[in-house]
């Protein structure tokens, strides 16, 4: 054992001698498990619990089922495989058998009842892991939360439709496997996170980019109702425009039978039988699906009429959020496509963000990118407000990350997408961090964690983060070289991005 001095979150034991890490093996619903040490002693980290038994054969494209009992002790300490995508990780072998989950925990007790921090990660639905890592949940764990990441289905494997497996599904989840994934997950930490110290009653699901998007869907679906507390989005929710919402589930269906034409095949039967190797070639997935049950709405939709699963929520987005997006533009190009995205409203867009040369077009283009993901945060935070009668904290991610000298293809991108990510972590990794980077790193990681614990990200020597107040214009949290109160979006900006959303 060793002293340890936990700092900047509320509700945490003084500074003092800590005692052994939690008695194992830790008894679950289908075995016992043993973990391994982290950094700390005191730190328990168990990779590679399964959830659900392995979606594949039979079970591809259906909801998860329960993972087989297992007798003795199974040892918990590597990641399993990722889940079929295409990576250019070489080191990430995916497979179908992929449902497993990985707690860190500093408990000392199954007594304990610390919050519980449940990561989904992003990457469009189509790629991305909980072994990622910029994901190691060590540093939030020691601060005081029971971290826990998972895998789940993506693309083809997770987000497909087919006309047979709306009727195999009776309509109850078919097209959005990989959100029911994420509710199997959640099922399962009510039912044993306990055991690792956890409180199934402070349950905070947090998620970025895809991840973020998956935390509104699961907001909007009454399918996830009482399985968590609190909501983190980090930059992603659902889409300002018409054409960017959510699929319907015809939609799924139709790319369904069109992934089966590519194969070369004409029955669900026929799908399954296919290897995996064939379905990932042949086609990407939707995303999630409004299906009638799982979601029953547009998440716009659901949060206007105050249907959705209202929680306290913590949201927010990055300056450089296109820098890791977009490619160069010409003045031409940009307003050609400012006229098909905006239609009648084209002019009064380029009014706010003009493209009088190549130059302004490019600066343009990243603003016009950086604010529609401002707003996009802000409109979440404002219909949970409003209609939820829930708590807001809103964020601005300006801290500019160090990185090899040109950045990516030669430029630097600075507070980029996923950029805030190994911050809320506290994981420096190998990265070049300053001491700077270092207190942000503290201030965001203490924020997330206390929010996670009370539903207020605010603590003992923190600034003041503020309730997010739509008459106050949305007062944020900006994180740049340290935490301070600040606007983002100007009316007029707001005011244009509001009449885009509410386009029919």
């Amino acid at each position: 054992m060793q002293q340890k001095c936990i700092t900047a979150v509320m509700f945490l034991a003084p500074c003092g001698i800590l005692p052994a890490a939690i008695n194992e093996p830790v008894r679950l619903e289908s075995g016992l498990v043993s973990g391994k040490a982290g950094e700390e002693p005191d730190m328990r980290i168990f990779k590679g619990i399964p959830f659900a038994a392995p979606p594949a054969g039979n079970l591809r494209w259906r909801a998860p089922q329960p993972p087989p009992h297992w007798d003795g002790v199974r040892k918990a300490d590597e990641f399993s495989a990722v889940c079929m995508q295409n990576s250019n990780n070489p080191a990430a072998k995916p497979s179908e058998d992929c449902l497993y989950l990985n707690v860190w925990t500093a408990a000392q007790s199954a007594s304990e009842k610390r919050p519980v921090m449940v990561w989904i990660y992003g990457g469009g639905y189509n790629t991305g892991s909980a072994s990622i890592p910029n994901y190691d949940g060590e540093h939030l764990a020691a601060k005081g939360a029971v971290v826990v990441t998972f895998n789940y289905r993506l693309g083809a494997f997770g987000f497909l439709g087919h006309p047979e497996l709306t009727k195999e599904a009776d309509r109850r989840g078919a097209a959005n496997f990989g959100m029911l994934d994420a509710i199997a997950v959640l099922q399962w930490v009510q039912k044993n996170i306990a055991a690792f110290g956890g409180d199934p009653k402070r349950v905070t699901i947090f998620g970025e980019s895809a991840g973020a998007g998956m935390v509104a869907h699961l907001m909007a679906s009454p399918q996830a109702k009482g399985l968590f507390e609190r909501a983190i989005g980090e930059s992603s929710a659902w889409g300002i425009s018409p054409d960017t919402r959510a699929k319907t589930l015809a939609d799924a269906e139709q790319a369904g039978v069109k992934l089966a034409e590519a194969l070369g095949v004409k029955s669900l039967a026929e799908l399954r039988a296919q290897p995996a190797e064939a379905i990932l070639k042949a086609g990407r997935g939707t995303g999630p699906v409004v299906d009638g049950w799982l979601l029953p709405e547009d998440p716009g939709k659901v949060f206007a009429e105050g249907k959705q699963n209202a929680v306290p929520v913590l949201l927010g987005s990055n300056q450089d959020e296109g820098t890791f997006f977009l490619q160069p533009t010409t003045a031409d190009k940009f307003v050609a496509q400012s006229k098909t995205r905006y239609g009648a409203l084209a002019d009064e867009f380029l009014k706010l963000y003009p493209a009088g040369s190549d130059e302004q077009a490019n600066a343009s283009a990243l603003m016009d990118f950086r604010d529609q993901m401002a707003w996009v945060m802000r409109n979440w935070a404002r219909l949970d407000e409003k209609t939820g009668k829930a708590k807001a904290y809103v964020y601005y991610f300006t801290h500019q990350p160090p990185e090899p000298e040109g950045g990516r293809g030669g430029r630097r991108r600075g507070a980029t997408h996923v950029a805030e990510v190994p911050y809320v972590f506290n994981n420096q990794g190998n990265r070049p961090w300053t001491d700077v980077d270092r207190h942000v790193a503290d201030l965001m990681s203490s924020y997330w964690v206390n929010f996670a614990a009370n539903g207020d990200p605010n603590g003992k020597g923190l600034p003041k983060w503020p309730v997010f107040d739509e008459r106050k214009n949305g007062t944020v949290m900006v994180f740049g070289d340290g935490a301070e109160p600040g606007s983002v979006l100007s009316p007029s900006q707001i005011a244009f991005f509001q009449k885009v959303y509410d386009q029919k």
